[in-house]
């Protein structure tokens, strides 16, 4: 297949995807799916706190201990006091014995990471298993590495994601973007990320910001969760040194009371621990950013 066929042969097959989801009732299996509402905040503003159903780990900083034993980090996880999970690769198990690993201790499973092609190529059994999972969203993680520093690149991703999004929905599933800080770049005068915010539709297309992702280059969140309400149902929460390494949660120089004062205008409804690079341990990050998270006010 060239290269250039590949982008609309992509659209189509997603198309036929959405005729065909459609046709064969799944809209009408995500009823009976553990997809909890948006947490509620307090009213006063000055004791506002992230809601414990909404403070996860995303197991990506937990690689190392959940390649070891995973049903043991779930456990340890929520004796912490973790009770949401996004799920960043499986470890060698299946979508179902997760999610027998994370019921059996009480943790919700709210989305999983999917790469690009992935999701595109199997649709079906990508969303079934985020299904199985009891999770409300499908991420992608990335845009695949030819996507990067091209303007029509990023216009035909937000085509693509609108109709992956309408594939998403027949699953009762939602589809979000995770950014990183190429995301960030500016080609010919544009952003590439506000591209997929201003080309993506609202109802079928959302965003897991990444404070650290879109702090390093220079960007604020504040200005995104209010310039575009609504649109970013996740925080992937991640400090920074003033070097612009990977910090815990609080221990950086983000100030996140500000940034989550502006949580409930972006749509917020999930705050996930992700640190790229534990520099003591998984479980001393763990521990730490569960601590912060779960005393911080804004």
């Amino acid at each position: 297949m060239s290269t250039t066929s590949q982008p609309m042969e992509r659209r189509n097959f997603l198309r036929a995807a959405v005729a065909t989801a459609a046709g064969v009732g799944l809209a009408g299996l995500g009823s009976g799916m553990a997809m909890a509402g948006a947490p509620s905040l307090p009213e006063n503003e000055a004791q506002r706190r992230i809601p414990s159903n909404a403070l996860g780990m995303h197991t990506f900083t937990m690689r190392g201990s959940m390649a070891q034993d995973a049903a043991g980090t779930y456990a340890r996880l929520a004796q912490i006091g973790y009770q949401t999970i996004g799920l960043s690769g499986r470890a060698g198990h299946s979508a179902a014995a997760h999610r027998q690993m994370m019921d059996a201790v009480d943790l919700k499973c709210k989305y999983e990471h999917v790469q690009y092609t992935r999701m595109f190529d199997r649709w079906e059994e990508v969303l079934e298993e985020v299904r199985i999972l009891g999770g409300k969203y499908a991420v992608f993680s990335s845009l695949p590495g030819s996507y990067r520093g091209s303007v029509d690149a990023y216009k035909r991703a937000a085509e693509e994601m609108n109709i992956g999004g309408q594939v998403a929905r027949q699953y009762g599933l939602e589809l979000l973007f995770h950014n990183h800080g190429h995301d960030h770049e500016v080609v010919d005068g544009q952003n590439l990320y506000d591209i997929l915010l201003e080309e993506t539709e609202q109802h079928l297309v959302g965003f897991e910001l990444d404070t650290h992702w879109m702090v390093k280059p220079g960007y604020d969140p504040v200005d995104y969760l209010l310039g575009y309400p609504g649109r970013f149902p996740v925080f992937h929460v991640k400090d920074m040194g003033a070097d612009g390494s990977f910090q815990d949660a609080g221990a950086g120089i983000l100030d996140f009371p500000r940034i989550f004062a502006a949580a409930h205008q972006g749509g917020i409804k999930q705050w996930m621990v992700e640190h790229d690079r534990p520099p003591i341990s998984e479980w001393y990050t763990a521990q730490a950013c569960y601590d912060y998270l779960s005393t911080v006010r804004f």
